[in-house]
């Protein structure tokens, strides 16, 4: 079964495809999204076309009045959308002639689909560069509400998850502040990079009418209009920095939701999520599940997919234009969905989670965690090289787990039974306290340290 033929083709085709042709080639069902992007290039385009003579003044006017119809329609849910016009380019352009009547034919004059979708992706992206950027501020500003309230409470630093030193709560809180400020700087570089307009190049080869491509750049907020009109069109470069700059920033998310998991549990107790992001088991009433950070973490393979999946459509891909790069949409979609919601839900559970200070400072105090600060005493109060202060630390170390306890509960005596040389001041060095509070030097754990780079974060967040 065949379908009335495409008028938007032209006399090319006598017949227009079939149902499976149809649902290949159409793309409205998902591009129905960039409506506003499409609309805004297209009443830059018209207005520009009338400022350069190429079409009348009052054409412009129709077009541009009959487009914001157009776009209250899609809005209020009114817009008659049809699969058999392919995408929103085409529909949007038919129920303007509906609108308008022939004025709406001059609207394509001196344009192409290939330019027109290449800017309304472009804008699309770029608002998504802009909205990763809000929330990862409001992000960050929950982390620093959480480093303020802790910036003295112990807890134990871990390398491979095992106990390594002491550090703070507040210093644990602003290393992901840290993470998070050099994502938004990566979506600030894409969408500076990004920030040039293709509108102009046409087909691929620019076109023989007067336009001025400057006037329709600067009408939508772009910096300048892209200077290769091949490359205009064949550009997906930024959405694919969109998507490695998500992607980065998902690791991030993913990873601090491990976290979140591993101490929400019965194990670790070192914080207590809400009930707004917990979920109970159908069948155990004393579960308290951290779905939300869980999905958070699954989330984030959607992201890093989306990312493969358009580098994979692309690598192949001769200039200019190919009718493959229509599937860079619903990845880059789905991906800036998946990014938003993850960091929506992060910014909630942090703002809302309630860190266990007790359990904190009783896990900081295991596991040897001083050992390191016993090594440098040995270093600067008996003049020991490291290598030898290290060797000394690991025999106390022995002794300690031989006597099932901890290092400040050694006593002198077996401290020196190791080392003739130790002292009693040793033991200032061994409370966990007394550890985080050492660690003065810049970026360091020490309370102080961890209150000034609260302080400038919010300077920089005002």
């Amino acid at each position: 079964m065949t379908k009335t033929a495409n008028t938007m083709w032209g006399g090319r085709f006598a017949a227009g495809p079939d149902a499976i042709m149809e649902a290949i080639n159409a793309s409205i069902g998902f591009d129905r999204r960039l409506a506003p992007q499409d609309i805004a290039g297209s009443r830059a385009h018209a207005a520009m076309l009338a400022a350069t003579g190429i079409i009348s003044d009052s054409d412009a006017k129709a077009i541009g009045e009959g487009l914001l119809t157009v776009l209250s329609e899609i809005e209020t849910g009114k817009f008659p959308f049809s699969t058999a016009l392919e995408d929103i380019h085409m529909n949007v352009e038919a129920r303007l002639r509906d609108l308008i009547g022939d004025a709406a034919g001059r609207l394509h004059t001196a344009r192409s689909r290939n330019d027109q979708v290449a800017v309304d992706f472009r804008l699309w992206v770029r608002d998504q560069c802009d909205h990763a950027d809000q929330a990862l501020a409001a992000l960050q500003h929950a982390l620093l509400g959480q480093a303020e309230a802790g910036a003295d409470w112990v807890m134990p630093g871990f390398t491979h998850l095992q106990v390594a030193q002491p550090v703070t709560w507040g210093h644990h809180m602003m290393a992901y502040v840290e993470m998070f400020a050099r994502d938004r700087s990566r979506f600030a570089d894409a969408r500076a990079r990004m920030n040039a307009s293709p509108l102009g190049a046409a087909a691929l080869a620019g076109t023989s009418f007067p336009i001025d491509r400057e006037m329709t750049a600067q009408a939508l907020g772009f910096d300048r209009p892209m200077a290769n009109s091949l490359d205009a069109v064949s550009d997906r470069d930024f959405a694919l920095e969109f998507l490695a700059a998500s992607s980065i920033c998902a690791m991030h998310l993913s990873r601090m939701a491990e976290e979140l998991v591993i101490w929400s549990s019965a194990q670790f107790r070192f914080v207590k999520m809400s009930d707004k992001w917990s979920t109970g088991s159908s069948i155990m009433p004393q579960k308290r599940n951290p779905d939300a950070a869980e999905l958070i973490r699954a989330k984030i393979g959607r992201i890093f997919g989306a990312n493969v999946a358009l580098m994979t459509v692309m690598k192949g891909l001769p200039l200019a234009y190919s009718k493959d790069m229509q599937e860079d949409k619903e990845q880059t979609f789905d991906a800036a969905d998946s990014l938003m919601l993850a960091l929506a839900a992060m910014t909630g559970m942090v703002g809302d989670m309630t860190a266990n200070r007790d359990s904190l400072k009783i896990a900081a105090a295991t596991g040897f965690s001083t050992a390191t600060d016993l090594a440098d005493w040995l270093v600067r109060e008996l003049g020991l090289p490291f290598r030898e202060a290290h060797h000394v630390t690991g025999s106390l170390v022995a002794v300690a787990e031989g006597k099932g306890c901890d290092l400040p509960d050694l006593t002198l005596d077996d401290m020196q039974a190791v080392h003739a040389g130790i002292r009693t001041d040793v033991f200032d060095v061994l409370g966990v306290e007394n550890s985080v509070a050492s660690r003065t030097s810049f970026g360091g754990t020490a309370p102080a340290q961890v209150r000034v780079q609260i302080a400038a974060w919010r300077e920089v967040l005002k």
